[in-house]
């Protein structure tokens, strides 16, 4: 038995203080404490002190904490995951490739071992549970009783997020709280696998649990720290997440229904077990609105001046730009959780390097087309005064204030005091596509800006301590006003359109959604946006409201890495199954063609590997057939991804379970048809086999 990849690794003493140590030598890098010399599962856990030390283990970025589902749990600028990556892999940014989950070949694959299937960090964070909380019960911790809780509170918050990252990358999984005597029968009677609502409420139950212990931070850090606001989040998060994943997968395996094929009805474990689809989205968006409303109403929006970043080496201040650009955002209300760095005490990281140099990304021109004009006007509109995209510096011409913030155009000023721009110089008209060693780079020419400082000190490795907003305020609001449509329809209630235009206002957009929805053209919205999210359930959606409540939720989180999972719980991607999708970068064989130095373009070539863009007469992969538009994946023939674009498979919308772990929990070792797990739909149990669907 592979014991430290499945459930048959109880947590011990010995694992449990492994982590102890573990949380000296691994994370002091995140707060400055001085952990005690010695320690020992007898005497551990006696003050509130040593809870925080146990728990604050848990805030480190882990190479397999989320890896591939760009979820944004505790991000870290240092190992790049966070704003690097972030929305790779849809339809806001591009480079020439993308995963394998949207190939249309067999490269994703089951494997033979390890994957999401794992248990280490649950099992610790149940030791901790069952160990602190009789000790809390009795009083028997030292230290102020609000900190003792706090710690305590942030044990449910970190387990509920590991089982978060689980149910949406695999969905079902075992419900585990206890500490499992080292039993082979008994460890493999609790792998079975328990329905995905089941584990959502689970969650949600251990993050009231954490909603009643944790403080303000006040005394325990502040925002460095989780709080109860935190808390509030993260529920709303996960309900919002399951209620429109339930919604929207209603009728298929992917959820807890007997009648539509569900894997686990097979099982004997989940004999008597009933499932009500409705009744279970009511109330995970009864939960939503609950927990958004609460954080939503306690924390106002970062104000955004309207100073633009980059019109001249002066760089003024803008609140809304600065709170993502700076070394401490205590200060930013809206901020309700963030990693700082100190280069003195744990080093910084390298976040403005990569912006500066060596990004091959960009945000796509079907991206660029989705975000409003400040009238408030789809770009399509024949009032909205749109000047185009002859040039990137066009696009930003009357836009929504998130695309003139953080897309950044050729022409602008980068640092503060100094001449260095954004292009390719003398002109500054035209963006570098075409190689990743100069400066300010990006592969689309809609270069991303966000979390970009104005400091030129930051811009070397290892030198950067700008903070990383692990989470805010505005994320509520968002919650709140989707799950307000999912319940009631385009009948919002007051307080959804209240959130609404406030976080319009903050873009710099009319505050009244009503003046867009009138203009919103679904056809015209495809045809301009492509915007996967038109879809759900390989329909388009009809009404233009809740479409431009995904478009807000879209452009707020520009760079924020929360696309992809919106996109898979709104089941935006049966679409591509059947058709090819292509993503594009800017008109870059338009006007701005003159503009780029010579010969720097590369297309056509004999050795396709030698091209560096798409081909201007390439009508097949053009953007709505025109080829002025870079084609990312068309550069060279030689791409996997050039006949077939992105394309979908459904099992992809569920990780598969590594074949390993059928056997490891089989009666005997080795017949899989006793192992009490299944495997999610329309995956095969065996090792480097492709999905059936």
């Amino acid at each position: 038995m592979t014991m430290n990849t499945s459930l048959l690794n109880k947590a011990s003493k010995a694992v449990a203080l492994a982590a102890l140590v573990g949380a000296f030598t691994a994370c002091n890098d995140y707060l400055d404490i001085t952990p005690p010399s010695q320690v020992s599962p007898e005497t551990y856990f006696t003050t509130a002190e040593q809870l925080g030390y146990y728990t604050v283990n848990y805030y480190c970025t882990y190479s397999n904490w989320d890896a591939g589902s760009y979820g944004n749990e505790f991000p870290s600028h240092a190992d790049y995951t966070s704003w690097i990556h972030d929305d790779m892999g849809t339809d806001n940014e591009a480079s020439s490739s993308c995963g394998n989950e949207f190939y249309e070949g067999s490269d994703y694959k089951v494997g033979a071992t390890g994957g999401k299937w794992n248990f280490s960090r649950i099992n610790d964070l149940n030791f901790f549970i069952r160990t602190v909380r009789p000790k809390v019960e009795n009083n028997e911790i030292g230290g102020d009783p609000d900190a003792v809780n706090h710690y305590f509170g942030e044990g449910y918050f970190l387990r509920a997020l590991e089982y978060f990252f689980r149910l949406r990358s695999i969905g079902d999984y075992p419900i585990i709280t206890e500490n499992l005597p080292d039993d082979r029968d008994i460890l493999i009677a609790a792998s079975q696998r328990q329905p995905r609502n089941k584990v959502a409420r689970f969650i949600i139950a251990d993050l009231d649990s954490a909603i009643s212990l944790l403080s303000d931070g006040s005394k325990v850090g502040g925002r460095v720290r989780i709080t109860r606001d935190v808390a509030l989040l993260m529920k709303a998060r996960v309900a919002l997440f399951e209620a429109t994943w339930e919604k929207y997968f209603a009728g298929t395996p992917f959820v807890p229904d007997a009648n539509a094929g569900w894997e686990g009805a097979k099982m004997a474990y989940n004999a008597g077990f009933t499932y009500d689809n409705a009744a279970e989205v009511k109330y995970f968006l009864q939960q939503a609105l609950d927990a958004s409303k609460q954080v939503a109403d306690a924390h106002a929006l970062t104000d955004n001046n309207k100073n633009m970043i980059g019109a001249s080496n002066s760089i003024p201040s803008n609140p809304y730009y600065d709170m993502f650009a700076t070394l401490d955002p205590s200060g930013y209300d809206e901020v309700l959780m963030y990693r700082e760095y100190n280069r003195e005490k744990a080093g910084g990281h390298s976040l403005n390097q990569y912006h500066r140099q060596g990004q091959p990304r960009g945000f796509t021109q079907e991206y660029a087309n989705a975000f409003l004009m400040d009238n408030g006007l789809p770009i399509y509109d024949p009032a909205s005064g749109y000047k185009g995209d002859d040039f990137i510096s066009d696009t930003k011409e009357g836009r929504d204030w998130r695309w003139r913030l953080f897309m950044k155009a050729p022409g602008e000023y980068v640092y503060a005091g100094t001449d260095d721009r954004i292009g390719a110089s003398p002109k500054y008209e035209a963006p570098v596509v075409y190689s990743s060693s100069i400066a300010f780079c990006t592969s689309t020419g809609y270069k991303k800006g966000k979390a970009f400082t104005t400091d030129t000190k930051y811009t070397s490795t290892g030198t950067d301590e700008t903070a990383s907003i692990i989470y805010r305020a505005a994320e509520a609001y968002l919650i709140y006003m989707e799950a307000a449509w999912e319940m009631y329809g385009d009948n919002l209630d007051a307080t959804a359109w209240d959130y609404w235009s406030k976080l319009r206002q903050r873009a710099g957009v009319d505050p009244d959604p009503h003046k867009t929805i009138a203009a919103t053209n679904l056809d015209l919205e495809e045809y301009y946006t492509h915007d996967l999210a038109l879809y759900s359930a390989g329909q388009r959606i009809t009404s233009p409201t809740l479409y431009n409540i995904r478009r807000e939720r879209r452009c707020e989180f520009i760079s924020e890495g929360m696309r992809k999972d919106d996109l898979l719980r709104w089941r935006a991607l049966d679409q591509l199954i059947d058709n090819k999708y292509f993503v594009h970068g800017a008109k870059i064989f338009g006007p701005m063609l003159a503009s780029f130095p010579k010969n720097k373009l590369k297309y056509d070539q004999a050795d396709p590997k030698k091209n560096n863009v798409s081909s201007p007469t390439d009508t097949e992969g053009g953007f709505n057939g025109d080829p002025n538009y870079l084609s990312m994946f068309r550069i060279s023939t030689q791409n996997k991804f050039y006949n077939s674009g992105m394309t979908w498979h459904m099992a992809h919308y569920l990780s598969p379970i590594a074949a390993s772990h059928f056997l490891e929990s089989s009666a005997d070792g080795s017949d899989i048809a006793t192992s009490p797990i299944y495997q999610n739909p329309y995956w095969p149990t065996t090792a480097d086999a492709p999905a059936t669907r």
